[in-house]
């Protein structure tokens, strides 16, 4: 990154993307508008809130620009601009935080929060509970387990950035835990957990390869048990795999230019990426894979309930070799026939550790995977609709990290959030940019930014999926392998739909939703809540200056949403902060009263809710 001086070429560029005669239309992704919840004034102030619409700070500043790095970085103004990059790249923004962005400058920050492995794994929260063995009646520590794991993991801890980002990456490899019937469960998800934050910035490719021989994914697309034809009982080998790991994990289903746009073909229709006998191609390379039981421990025990002691079998890639299975002295299932898709053939014979390297190889190198996975990732963290030559500058960097490696994460991911198009102050009044904030990082942030703790130690919180009495979403728990939302969704009778603008989160939103979301995170927030009564926030420092309601809703503005809550806005809740009378001498409940106020009508106001 450099400073913010523009140059000729730099001035062209913004001139050709918003010139004078061309200004962004007046199109808005707003439309989340809550309801408000029964019998609550709080709830039913949360409306009028709502309805104050857009706006917000600028956020101070020229539009950072692009350009060959010099030896300074590129540092924000204001708290505001630092707050706003934060809450783009981690799952919440804290004072430290930003004080650290403002001093150390945009990459130095996001290099150093990059480096930090995650403080605990989901295997080490299993462990430490106790979770990874039978009681003593065989039984497995497994009901609601996986669901405290995650939650844990995004309500509290370091390494935002990497949660933030593995985060995305499970809503593009998607396992949920709704569809994975097998023994350890919540284990077997945890440890595809880990290995996305294990993999979140090191290299597509080995992803890609650790994606494809995990258990839960294995038993999630059929991968697992997989076999090779057989004519004599007309069996063939499962496509499951091999069709979602073309359509979903890797190329996508129609051809794409380098910025992400549909390629036309003669005919003036999207040419596509492949075909059934790809397809039944393809299939063939994810043959002859099961569990790996090397150490495991099996009993016989009379009445025990399950042979398999130990969840390790969960946790190790699936194998090939036969050696490895408990089935002593079984064959391989490989298909061993040649193998033709994309283009690529592979000689009969070939073994399956060959097969699966040239498999995912040509799908690593094919032209489509850069734009096809840039794309979903920027709209994952910063905008639902960016521009294809935002598209195009992260795919190049896929393409090549500068040194010549393509798919390297770390890079690509810093593209995504060094980005002009994603720190330039224009996307603050451009109704073109920006996303709704999903519900479970609603929550997540919540939980960090006002110190959620869990009074069992043990993050006590189920699934979350129902969107009549709960949040609507819960991590993990896709309702498909098409995540919770497909990421070129536009919802009906919009001005998004009228303006050719695609709004994916949308997806959860509906009138039950808009309610549901109103009545958990007023609970939630205030403590009352039957499906959190686990975890509750401290707002130690809330508390502090409960008494300043000014000072308190600045500090509120600052870490929920950058400060982008509209004059209107600001002055509607300071209204209702100000009904609830508090001096530095009230008592603690006194003050709670007026910070959960807050906290509520800015988590529900549309500023928050859809995040530039």
């Amino acid at each position: 990154m450099r400073d913010e001086t523009l140059d000729a070429a730099d001035a062209a560029r913004l001139h050709d993307a918003f010139p004078a005669d061309n200004p962004p239309e007046p199109v808005s992704l707003d439309g989340a508008m809550p309801l408000p919840a029964k019998g609550t004034a709080a709830s039913a102030l949360a409306l009028a809130v709502a309805a104050c619409g857009g706006g917000g700070s600028s956020g101070g500043g020229s539009p950072p620009t692009g350009g060959t790095p010099p030896p300074t970085f590129l540092k924000p103004d204001t708290d505001a601009q630092a707050a706003r990059f934060i809450l783009h790249a981690s799952l919440a923004a804290s004072p430290a935080a930003i004080a650290d962005v403002r001093a150390r400058g945009y990459e130095p920050w996001l290099d150093s929060q990059m480096a930090l492995a995650n403080d605990q794994t989901a295997e080490q929260f299993f462990v430490a509970r106790g979770y990874d063995a039978v009681d003593s009646n065989q039984y497995y520590f497994n009901s609601g387990i996986g669901d405290r794991m995650i939650w844990k993991q995004l309500l509290s801890g370091n390494s935002g950035v990497r949660k933030r980002v593995a985060l995305a990456l499970s809503e593009f490899f998607v396992v949920s835990l709704n569809s994975i019937d097998i023994s350890w469960r919540s284990q077997a998800m945890g440890y595809y957990w880990d290995q996305l934050n294990s993999h979140a910035f090191g290299n597509f490719r080995d992803l890609l390869e650790a994606v494809t021989l995990n258990p839960a994914m294995g038993v999630f697309l059929n991968t697992l048990g997989n076999r090779k034809a057989d004519p004599r009982t007309g069996r063939v080998p499962d496509e499951n795999y091999g069709r979602e790991v073309m359509q979903l994990f890797s190329i996508g289903l129609y051809q794409l230019n380098p910025d992400g746009t549909v390629r036309a073909g003669s005919n003036g229709n999207p040419v596509e990426t492949y075909t059934n006998e790809d397809v039944t191609g393809i299939a063939k390379s994810f043959t002859g894979y099961d569990y790996d039981y090397t150490g495991v421990t099996f009993t016989t025990a009379p009445g025990s309930t399950n042979q398999v002691q130990s969840p390790r079998y969960v946790r190790q890639p699936m194998t090939a070799d036969p050696a490895k299975w408990r089935r002593p002295g079984t064959t391989s299932f490989h298909a061993d026939d040649a193998k033709t898709f994309l283009g690529t053939t592979i000689p009969a014979g070939t073994g399956a550790a060959e097969t699966l390297r040239l498999t995912l190889d040509t799908l690593f190198n094919h032209p489509n995977t850069g734009p096809f996975f840039a794309r979903q990732m920027i709209q994952r963290l910063v905008t639902s609709n960016p521009s294809a030559a935002y598209v195009q500058r992260v795919a190049a960097v896929f393409a090549n990290n500068g040194s010549g490696r393509r798919g390297d994460l770390r890079a690509m991911f810093k593209a995504i959030l060094l980005d002009d198009e994603a720190l330039a102050a224009t996307g603050l009044t451009d109704n073109r940019f920006g996303k709704l904030r999903e519900p479970m990082l609603r929550f997540a942030q919540w939980g960090r930014t006002f110190g959620a703790a869990s009074a069992s130690e043990n993050w006590e919180i189920p699934d979350l999926s129902d969107s009549a009495g709960r949040l609507g979403q819960s991590p993990l728990r896709s309702p498909s392998v098409f995540n919770f939302f497909r990421p070129g969704f536009v919802p009906l009778n919009t001005q998004a739909a009228a303006n050719n603008l695609v709004a994916p989160e949308f997806q959860l939103v509906n009138e039950s939703t808009v309610a549901g979301y109103v009545n958990f995170i007023e609970r939630t927030i205030d403590g009352s809540g039957f499906w959190v009564s686990d975890v509750k926030a401290a707002y130690t420092d809330e508390l502090a200056i409960a008494h300043d309601a000014p000072a308190l809703l600045d500090r509120l503005d600052l870490l929920l949403t950058g400060r982008q809550l509209s004059q209107a806005t600001r002055d509607l809740i300071l209204g209702a902060m100000n009904a609830e009378a508090v001096t530095q001498a009230s008592d603690d409940v006194t003050k709670r009263r007026r910070i959960h106020i807050g906290v509520l009508l800015v988590m529900v106001a549309n500023e928050y809710l859809v995040q530039k």
